[in-house]
C-alpha cells in the first residue's frame, strides 16, 4: 500500500478568475471538437469551398451544410480569441514559467490548427491533412486541460503525497493509458477520413468472425480501431482498479477515475450504435466528442497522479514531511 506525506501550500498561485477563464477555454475547445465532428458526420467539409472567407463573405447564409461548416469556423474563431486572451492573462498573472510556456504552445497549436483547417478546404479534404487537423485538435484540447488543472486553487493548496512502491507506478500507468487513448483517436480520425467507418458492417463480430479477413485497407484500419478499443478498455480498467484499490481516499484521483469509467462505457456504446445505425449523425458525432472527453479525463489522472504520487524503490516508513511544493 502507498504511504503518504503532507506538503504545505506554495506561496504564490494563479488568481481564481484566471483559472476559471482557463476552464472556460478548455470547455469551449471540447465543444469545438463536437462541432468539428458534426462537419465530418454530415459530410459538410466542402459545403464552403473557399477560405478564409465563406463564399467571399464573413457571414454567408447559414443553410444546409454551410450551417455546420461555417458554424465550425465561427466556433474556431471564438476558441482562438479565448486562447489569445488566456495567454495574455497568464503572461501577466501566472508566476510559473512552465505554465506560461504551455499557454504559448496552446496559442501556437490553435494558430496551426486554423491553418490546417484552411488547407483542408483549399486542397479538397486530403486525407493526411484532415487526419492531422483532427489529431492536432485533440492535442490542443490536452494543452487547455493542462492549463485548466494547473491553475486550479487545489493545485496550490496542501496535498497528500503518496509514496508508491508498486510497479508500474500510478503516474506511469495513467500516462500509458492516455497515450493509448490518443493513439486510438488517431485511428478513429483515420477511419473517418478514409471512409472506413462501415468497412466492417457488423458488431461485436466482424463479418461474423472474431478475426475478419483483412482483404482491404479500409478493413485493416477499421479492425485496428476495434483492437485499439480493446487495448484502451484494458488499460483504463487497470488504471481505475489501481485507484480503487490503493487510492480510494484520494478524491482528486477517485472522482476522475469514476468519470473515466462512465465515459468509457458510453464510448463503447456509441461505437456500437455508430455501426448499428449505419453511421447516423448523432451517435457518430457523440462518439467523437466522448472520445475527446475520455482523453481529457485520462490526462487529468496523469496530472493529479504526477502531483500526488512519488515512486520509491524501497518500502518507506509512514511519516509526515512538511515542505513547500514549488510547481
Amino acid at each position: 500500500m502507498p504511504e503518504e506525506t503532507v506538503y504545505l501550500p506554495m506561496p504564490m498561485q494563479t488568481p481564481v478568475w484566471v483559472h476559471r477563464f482557463a476552464v472556460v477555454t478548455a470547455v469551449a475547445t471540447w465543444l469545438l471538437i463536437f462541432v468539428g465532428g458534426l462537419v465530418t458526420s454530415t459530410g459538410s467539409g466542402l459545403a464552403v469551398p473557399d477560405w478564409p472567407l465563406s463564399f467571399g463573405q464573413v457571414f454567408p447564409p447559414m443553410v444546409g451544410g454551410v450551417l455546420f461548416e461555417h458554424g465550425h469556423r465561427l466556433a474556431a474563431a471564438c476558441v482562438g480569441m479565448l486562447t489569445v486572451t488566456l495567454v495574455v492573462l497568464l503572461s501577466r498573472w501566472e508566476p510559473r514559467a512552465w505554465v506560461r510556456w504551455v499557454a504559448r504552445a496552446a496559442l501556437l497549436a490553435v494558430l496551426l490548427q486554423g491553418l490546417l483547417g484552411g488547407v483542408t478546404v483549399l486542397l479538397r479534404l486530403p486525407t493526411a491533412v484532415s487526419v492531422a487537423h483532427a489529431c492536432l485538435a485533440q492535442a490542443f484540447l490536452c494543452l487547455t486541460v493542462v492549463l485548466a488543472v494547473c491553475t486550479a486553487p487545489a493545485w496550490h493548496t496542501h496535498c497528500v503525497l503518496w509514496v508508491e512502491t508498486t510497479s508500474p507506478a500510478l503516474p506511469t500507468l495513467a500516462m500509458a493509458t492516455t497515450a493509448f487513448v490518443y493513439l486510438q483517436l488517431i485511428l478513429g480520425a483515420l477511419m473517418r477520413h478514409t471512409g472506413a467507418g462501415l468497412a466492417i458492417p457488423d458488431f461485436p463480430l466482424a463479418f461474423g468472425r472474431v478475426w475478419p479477413p483483412l482483404t482491404s485497407q479500409a478493413v485493416v484500419i477499421h479492425f485496428l480501431h476495434r483492437l485499439g478499443a480493446v487495448v484502451v478498455t484494458l488499460s483504463i480498467g487497470w488504471t481505475v482498479a489501481r485507484i480503487l484499490r490503493a487510492y480510494r481516499a484520494e478524491k482528486r484521483l477517485l472522482y476522475p477515475a469514476s468519470v473515466l469509467t462512465a465515459l468509457l462505457l458510453m464510448q463503447l456504446t456509441l461505437g456500437a450504435l455508430t455501426i448499428w445505425t449505419r453511421r447516423a449523425v448523432l451517435p457518430m458525432t457523440a462518439h467523437v466528442a466522448v472520445g475527446a472527453a475520455v482523453l481529457a479525463t485520462s490526462l487529468l489522472l496523469v496530472l493529479w497522479s504526477s502531483r500526488l504520487v512519488r515512486v520509491s524503490v524501497s518500502v518507506p516508513e509512514r511519516h509526515l514531511v512538511s515542505k513547500q511544493v514549488m510547481a
